[in-house]
This record gives structure tokens, C-alpha cells and sequence, in this order.
């Protein structure tokens, strides 16, 4: 038994890998291409995309477990299946579920590691990738000036040429805006040629320019009858860019606190202190609203019956406005308070997230080990086929409960386990099937017989 069992792990791991890997290439593509708008143009340095790469990589990773241990159990047993594999132990009276355990065995190790790299790695991934990109998204795009068209993403200046070499070092017939001193278009440079270097420490782009003129307005202080300008002519002058905007930023303190960026224990720690938060919040608007309340003695006449039409009419007002900044405070007390219970769902639901995705992979493989053994079909085409089939009902049910617990309108538990409840019975009924030797329908007969 023990062959067999090292034997069923060899034939596992193998696929496992290989699913897993494929899958977190599908979602780094994925990613890549929703903010390829934001990486390109940029001036990103290769290791400056690796690390971003590295991040999301590790974001993914819990999300891909599930859906590498769906495929790779379809894809196992639907072999051992088609070789008949399966069909010889049975006959040597070894059951199905005794084929399950050792295959079992590991996906526990797999869903363990998920929570621990959940609770561990991935919020570290969270934050670091979330600073960097949120870092890239701010970033200027780099210094790239074209032919004719004014570039005006250097902060205070407006640059326009008429054309460069093919080196984009020179550039001719150069016109500069100068706007540092927010005085509008007061300050003009011309030059017949210039040269563009970066400096050294990279911090500012030195503009070298021949045979040029500076030209100022002068103020109406200093305006004479003669001129209302001031010329300056030059051979050489140098012009220093400040490129500052164009460097990322470290915004990691922006990140820092955020609910996915916080593992189980300091989850549960946020979690306390926000619903304290919140019973003082609903507290202290009860004690307001309660103060704006003043009750007559019942064996007291109503005071207003006393004063003339002018002054009850005054009291109303006076009282129809009181009412009326009441509503408007208690409404906003009202959308404090459901912010507040949306932050905590929130956190809630990112607690949930960690352990519900671990035993997702225990649910997955319960239902694609009997499915593989039922189709018995090995390979890519059919098990893959069947496993994005199960696996997207599955991330549908689990967005939808996800999205219901952020509106309020589900617990974070319900709405972070509601697919793995939906999946856990007919896992149970797929392996009382898978047992009882049963097959799923054969849908092109079924085709056949119809026509």
C-alpha cells in the first residue's frame, strides 16, 4: 500500500505544479494587463517590475491553490481512471476513498499552507505591492519630448522644439515657458540648439543652450517708455529641471493599517477596537438626540396658547427648523455609523477570506477526485475543460456572497463561506457516486438518440 500510495503522490505533484503555475501566469497577465496603462511610459527599471511581479505573484497565490489542486485532481484521477487504473485496486479490494487518503493527506498540507501564507505572506505582499503600484500610478511618465508639440510635464515649464537628432540628445530651435514664479507667460526662452543630459544622481535633467535669448516682461513698477521687456542674449546658458515628480515615492505609510494588510491576530485586534468605536459612536448620538427633547409637565397648560398668532407662529418655525437640522444630523450620524459597520464587515470579511480560501482547496478536492474518476478522461482538454466549468459557478457564488457582505445585507460569514457550504454537499454527493461506481451521463448519445 505504501508503493501505491507514493506512487498516487508522484502522479499528483507533478500536475499540481504545473496547474498552479499556469494559473498564476493566467492572473499575472490578467493583472498586468489592467494596469498596462499605468506601467507604460514610465521609465521603469526591470528590477522595478520584478519586484512589482513578485508581489502579485504572491497575491495570487492563495487564490490559485484552489483552482491547481481542482484541476490536477480531475486531470489524476480521470487518468488513473482511463487506464483503468482505478478499476484494478478496486478489484483488489482497495476502495476508492483508501485511494483518496494518501491524496488527501497532502491537500490538507496544501490548504494548511494556504492559511499560513494567507495570514503571513500575503498581507506583507498586500502592502508592499499595493505602495509600489499605488507609487507607479503617480509617477510621471518619463521625459520623452516630441517634435512640434508643447511637453508640459515638468512641473513650471512649457518646452517645445522644432526637431532633435536621432541621438535625443540635441535638440533645435528650442522654446521654453517659464511658470515657477506663477506670473503667467512673462518669462520666454529661445534657443537655436540645446543639449538634454541627465544629471548623476538622476534628480535633475540639465538643458544646455546655444545662441539664445531670454525674454522677461517687466512689471508696471519697473515699465519705462521705451520698452515694457527686458532681452537677454546668451551663447550658453544652463537650465536645470527639477525631475523629483518623476522618482517613486515610498507611500507605504499610506497602506499601512489597511484591513488587507493586517494577518488574523491583528485583524481580530482592529475588529475589537472599531466595535468599541462604534458603541461609543451610537452612545453619544443617543445622548444628543435625547437632549434636544423637553417634556411639559402634563398638569401645565401649553404655554403657546397663551401668545398671539405672530408669536405662535414664531414658536412653529421655530421648532419646524429645530426638527429639521435633527433629521439632518441624525441622517449623518446615521451614514457615520453604517460606514463604520461597513469598515468592520470589511475587516470581517478579510478574516474569513484567509481560512474560507484554505478549505476551498479541501472542497475542491472533493469534488474533482470523484469527478476524474467518474469521467475517467486524463490529459489537459477534458479535466481542464470540467475544471473551469466547476470552478467559475464556484467564484461567482463566492463574489456574490463577498459583495452581499459588504453591502450589508449578509453577515461576512455567511457571505465568505456561502459557495464552500453550497460545494460541501455536493462534494459528498460526487464521492458517494464516485464509490458506487457510477458515470455521469454520456451527453452525445444522449444527442444522438434525440435526433
Amino acid at each position: 500500500m505504501k508503493k501505491i500510495n507514493l506512487y498516487l503522490f508522484r502522479s499528483f505533484i507533478g500536475p499540481f505544479l504545473a496547474s498552479l503555475f499556469i494559473v498564476l501566469f493566467i492572473l499575472l497577465m490578467q493583472f498586468l494587463w489592467k494596469y498596462i496603462d499605468d506601467l507604460i511610459g514610465k521609465g521603469l527599471t526591470i528590477a522595478q517590475v520584478g519586484e512589482l511581479m513578485m508581489y502579485s505573484i504572491a497575491r495570487f497565490v492563495p487564490l490559485a491553490l484552489p483552482i491547481a489542486v481542482l484541476i490536477s485532481s480531475v486531470m489524476v484521477l480521470g487518468k488513473h481512471g482511463e487506464d483503468n487504473e482505478l478499476a484494478a485496486l478496486q478489484s483488489s479490494g482497495i476502495s476508492l476513498l483508501k485511494v483518496f487518503k494518501p491524496l488527501f493527506i497532502v491537500i490538507i498540507l496544501i490548504s494548511s499552507f494556504s492559511y499560513l501564507f494567507s495570514n503571513y505572506v500575503m498581507p506583507i505582499a498586500n502592502y508592499k505591492g499595493g505602495s509600489l503600484l499605488y507609487d507607479i500610478k503617480k509617477k510621471k511618465p518619463s521625459v520623452n519630448i516630441k517634435e512640434g508639440i508643447f511637453y508640459n510635464d515638468i512641473d513650471g515649464y512649457s518646452i517645445k522644439i522644432n526637431s532633435k537628432e536621432s541621438s535625443d540628445n540635441i535638440l533645435k530651435e528650442i522654446l521654453i515657458y517659464d511658470h515657477t514664479q506663477n506670473n503667467g507667460n512673462k518669462k520666454v526662452i529661445t534657443a537655436q540648439s540645446g543639449k538634454m543630459e541627465i544629471s548623476q544622481d538622476e534628480k535633475y535633467m540639465e538643458l544646455t543652450l546655444y545662441n539664445g535669448n531670454s525674454y522677461i516682461e517687466i512689471s508696471d513698477k519697473e515699465k519705462n517708455k521705451k520698452s515694457n521687456h527686458r532681452k537677454i542674449s546668451f551663447e550658453k546658458n544652463l537650465i536645470k529641471f527639477d525631475l523629483s515628480s518623476f522618482d517613486l515615492k515610498n507611500s507605504e505609510l499610506l497602506y499601512k493599517g489597511h484591513y488587507a494588510m493586517l494577518n488574523n491576530q491583528q485583524l481580530i485586534h482592529s475588529i475589537d477596537s472599531l466595535e468599541k468605536k462604534l458603541k461609543e459612536k451610537k452612545g453619544l448620538n443617543r445622548n444628543r438626540l435625547y437632549e434636544n427633547y423637553k417634556y411639559n409637565n402634563e398638569n401645565e397648560l401649553d404655554t403657546i396658547v397663551s401668545l398671539n398668532f405672530s408669536n405662535q407662529k414664531k414658536v412653529y418655525e421655530t421648532a419646524i427648523n429645530k426638527l429639521r437640522i435633527l433629521k439632518s444630523v441624525s441622517k449623518s450620524n446615521a451614514d457615520d455609523i453604517n460606514y463604520k459597520k461597513s469598515i468592520i464587515a470589511k475587516h470581517k470579511i478579510e478574516w474569513h477570506r484567509k481560512i474560507s480560501l484554505a478549505f476551498a482547496c479541501i472542497i475542491m478536492f472533493m469534488i474533482g477526485a470523484p469527478v476524474g474518476s467518474i469521467i475517467r478522461k486524463g490529459g489537459f482538454s477534458i479535466p481542464l475543460l470540467v475544471s473551469i466549468i466547476l470552478f467559475v459557478i464556484y467564484y461567482v457564488i463566492s463574489i456574490t456572497g463577498e459583495k452581499t457582505a459588504k453591502d450589508l445585507s449578509a453577515t461576512p460569514f455567511e457571505g465568505m463561506w456561502i459557495a464552500n457550504i453550497i460545494f460541501l454537499p455536493i462534494s459528498i454527493l460526487l464521492i458517494f457516486l464516485a464509490v458506487r461506481n457510477s458515470k455521469l451521463p454520456n451527453l452525445t448519445n444522449y444527442i444522438t438518440i434525440n435526433k
